[in-house]
């Protein structure tokens, strides 16, 4: 006979093994992932932190639980390795070291919640937790901005809304600022559109959908988005023509003529900057950006190899950040600028194996979704052009939900197209 103590391992066992478990656990995680700033603005650090540990918590009992089903060898592409690796030792030279301790531990809660996430939901699941996420909190966004510019009119502070609907936008919902609204938005569209085709929702909850992302994404106002969008539009203009074409040796060339198209579409986009810039009317946009950019660049060269040390979101109470807020005369979260964001906090050495982590992470997902019939896998690459091209004018990348979105394409896309399946079984 089996004793009650002898029955509730493996009832606790069932419940982390079960579906409805891993489907509630993985939509509260990237609910929180895409809430952070709302969070933070109700409950504090103190409250985010608690959760995020919660949940870093039951997903590894719930990976324990699954780990009959996962492939471990090769459990994670090298390039997210050596990249988290390298914040990691950062420490070890850091200006501020408890701080960098403190960041590297937020950057790794999140890598671990997208691993769990990628290594035990399929692509399908994986696009459906996200879309019904984003569903809610655009819902609950635009509805705000409602009660906030039309009904009451007048500001919700501690969410940063400001309240100019009734003027047409900007607005920025529960994310902090338009930018971060509209690259929520943008994700969205690409996720809703992907649901449509492959049916996994319904024509007219997905056709909702994509009139709720695109009505967000005009109400934002944003010069950034809007070149992000037009750099989408493009990606999903060249990625069906590839798709098109049966024959592996047109597309490989099919493909060579897109990639020469786009670094020359870079080069034309830097030489006519100017240009671009007077027609989005971005020119307080850009200058904010320049001034952070001229003070980031002015220290960087300090620890240009290693960099200041890793902390994610900036605190003003260190330098080289007070120097660059002062020097700029305004709070700034982040370098406006991924890219150089690692630049300035982990070096040169981090900035390569960023771009490296990147690159085989775009590298791998456009050619899956080149080669691969399923609609599904046109997510990633996509999603990751969001992110790539927003990168050059936010740091969301680096953080939070950007970050979690990251270490789940590339973990996809390493699982699809690695040198390690190669290896012996």
């Amino acid at each position: 006979m089996t004793t009650g103590a002898g029955r509730l391992p493996a009832e606790v066992r069932g419940m982390f093994e079960s579906a409805r478990f891993s489907s509630a656990l993985s939509l509260t995680i990237v609910g929180t992932a895409f809430s952070t700033q709302a969070i933070r603005s109700m409950v504090g650090w103190p409250g985010l932190l608690g959760i995020l540990v919660s949940l870093c918590v039951l997903a590894a009992f719930s990976f324990i639980a699954h780990r009959g089903a996962i492939e471990w060898q090769g459990l994670l592409p090298i390039s997210i390795l050596l990249f988290a690796g390298w914040c990691a030792i950062s420490v070890i030279w850091s200006q501020y070291q408890w701080a960098t301790a403190a960041g590297v531990l937020y950057q790794f809660m999140f890598a671990f919640l997208a691993v769990y996430l990628a290594l035990v939901r399929d692509a399908i699941q994986i696009v459906r937790v996200v879309g019904d996420v984003l569903r809610a909190l655009l819902a609950v966004s635009l509805a705000l901005e409602i009660l906030s510019g039309l009904l009451i009119d007048m500001p919700i502070r501690f969410l940063a809304i400001q309240g100019n609907l009734a003027r047409g936008g900007p607005i920025s919902g529960i994310f902090g600022s338009r930018n971060e609204l509209g690259l929520v938005a943008l994700i969205a569209l690409v996720t809703f559109v992907v649901e449509l085709r492959t049916r996994s929702v319904s024509r007219g909850k997905a056709s909702f959908s994509i009139a709720l992302s695109a009505l967000c994404l005009v109400l934002t106002s944003s010069p950034v988005i809007a070149v992000v969008l037009l750099v989408v539009v493009l990606a999903v203009t060249a990625l069906s023509l590839v798709r098109r074409v049966r024959n592996a040796r047109s597309r490989f060339y099919w493909q060579i003529a897109i990639g020469a198209l786009a670094v020359a579409g870079a080069v034309t986009g830097f030489l006519l900057r100017a240009r671009i810039i007077e027609l989005l009317n971005a020119g307080n946009v850009i200058q904010v950006r320049y001034d952070v950019w001229i003070q980031m660049l002015q220290v960087i060269p300090t620890y240009q190899l290693q960099g200041w040390g890793w902390i994610g979101t900036w605190n003003a109470d260190f330098v080289p950040f007070s120097i660059v807020n002062a020097l700029t005369g305004q709070p700034h979260a982040n370098g406006l600028d991924a890219y150089l964001d690692v630049y300035l906090q982990v070096g040169l050495v981090g900035l390569l194996l960023f771009i490296l982590l990147i690159s085989l992470a775009l590298g791998r997902s456009w050619l899956l979704a080149s080669n691969k019939r399923s609609i599904i896998y046109v997510w990633p690459p996509l999603v990751l052009t969001c992110l790539l091209t927003v990168s050059f004018a936010e740091s969301a990348v680096l953080v939070e939900s950007g970050w979690m979105l990251l270490v789940i394409c590339s973990v996809k896309a390493a699982q699809g197209m690695s040198w390690r399946d190669a290896l012996p079984k």
